[in-house]
Parts: C-alpha cells; structure tokens; sequence
C-alpha cells in the first residue's frame, strides 16, 4: 500500500525521524509555575532512564516555566541549581520568558510590562514576594520594585535559555517554526509566539519539530509536528515526550509512575 501511494504520489515516503546512535532525549512541556507536577515528572524520567540501557541523555525543557501558576519563583532557583546525575538539561526560551524579561528591562512606558501582568506575570511577581499592592505603582516605580524582588540570578538564568535545540532529526522549541524558512533564519520571535501558520501546515520541514506553547487535550502526533503541551497549570498533567533512536513514548504526572 505504501509502494502504490508513493507511486500515485511520485513522492517517496521520508524515513522516520531518528536521534543519534547512544543519545536518549526527553522533551517536557510548558510548566508554568507548577514546581510540583515538574518535580513529579523528573522521578518520573529518571525512574524511565534507569530502567533502559546507558545513553547520553538529554532532557529539554520547551519553554513558559513562569507565570499563571503559584511557584515560579521556586521553580526559577530549583532549575537554576539543579544539576542531576543521570541527564544534561537544556532549556528553550518561550514566549512567557521574552515577556517577562522585556518587562524587566524596561523603563515602565512601554506596553510590555501591562501585557505581561495580564497573562500570567502577575503570579509570578507574587510568588517572588512582592506584595500585591505594589502591582499598583506607576510604570517606572513598579518596573524598580520588580528588581528588587526578583533575585538578578535569576534574570540570567533565564537570559540564556535557547531559541531552539537541535539534536538528530528532532528540532525543540517553544512555539513552532515559520514553515519555508531555514532553521537557521528563523525569527526567535516566531520560535516563541507562532500558533496558526505553524500548526496548519502539513508538509514536511525537513525535521520533525518537537514544541508547547498550544495546549491540547493530550499530546499531538503529527507527520512533520509533536505537540505536548497538555495545560499543566490548570489541568494537573505535566508531559513529556521520550526518544531513542526512531522510538517514541510519552510520560506524565496523574499517570502510574513507570513499573520497576
């Protein structure tokens, strides 16, 4: 059957996606404040990793950390500190990371800071201390409080998170990419923020992209796309996606923990 699509098609079908040979990756969606589920979800991946043969294994975060749940700040230093034992872990700067960043670096008249405080910024400057009657300054007053609640450690963790990571035939981001475009043109804003162009189109990109930042019910397997941001702020389910070689599999908080 697929020898007579690709005939009717004149198109031959493309190899699966694979990684390198000895490199194992784990993807992990948008977590947005949630410490707990991530904590969760990391015994989750070790439990997984152990149990599989030795590899380099790389664990990825996409992106959107902070804002809309109660714990970004304690995610923030749990992530800026950790270093485990069984993987090097990679981060992706999302859309929620630009904006809180932008807000941070500017000089309060600037729009940045108000659409921030709508889409989740608010939590975060909270979970940093900052008493909620502050939120009420004047531009330039409350751009000067947010510095001093928010540890500068901080800021530069988060100052050197990637636009993407490529490892094999897999490319990690936060959004997607604009489709035509070579990876290496492509614009860091629309790795962050790109929804419609990017989920719509079915042709191949020459990798298969691996991205959050657009919630679904449950992860999305798509031929040329996987998303797996699965809304964990709100629905309690952190995901993460594995790969080794041409295999595939997913992990989740609110599922069994993998068997012994």
């Amino acid at each position: 059957m697929i020898r007579m699509l690709q005939r009717l098609t004149g198109r031959e079908a493309e190899p699966p996606a694979r990684l390198p040979e000895g490199v194992r990756a784990y993807a992990i969606g948008d977590v947005h404040g949630r410490l707990d589920l991530l904590c969760d979800l990391l015994g989750r991946i070790e439990a997984d990793d152990a149990r599989r043969t030795a590899a380099d294994t790389q664990v990825v975060l996409l992106g959107d950390i902070v804002d809309r749940g109660a714990q970004s700040a304690g995610l923030v230093e749990y992530l800026r500190a950790f270093r485990p034992a069984f993987a090097r872990f990679r981060f992706v700067m999302g859309n929620h990371e630009e904006a809180m960043l932008a807000s941070l670096d500017d000089d309060g008249g600037d729009p940045h800071l108000t659409g921030w405080l709508g889409f989740g910024g608010t939590e975060t400057l909270l979970s940093y201390g900052m008493p909620e009657r502050l939120l009420a300054l004047p531009g330039p007053a409350l751009v000067a409080a947010l510095h001093h609640y928010v540890p500068r450690a901080h800021l530069q963790f988060l100052r050197g998170f990637e636009d993407h990571v490529a490892i094999g035939d897999y490319v990690f981001v936060h959004a997607g990419i604009r489709p035509g475009v070579p990876l290496a043109a492509q614009s860091p804003r629309d790795m962050r923020w790109i929804r419609d162009d990017f989920l719509d189109h079915r042709r191949s990109h020459g990798f298969t992209v691996v991205h959050g930042h657009t919630i679904s019910e449950a992860p999305q397997f798509r031929a040329n796309r996987i998303g797996i941001d699965t809304g964990a702020y709100r629905t309690g389910v952190l995901t993460a996606l594995g790969l080794e070689a041409d295999a595939r599999w997913t992990i989740a908080t609110g599922s069994p923990p993998p068997a012994a």
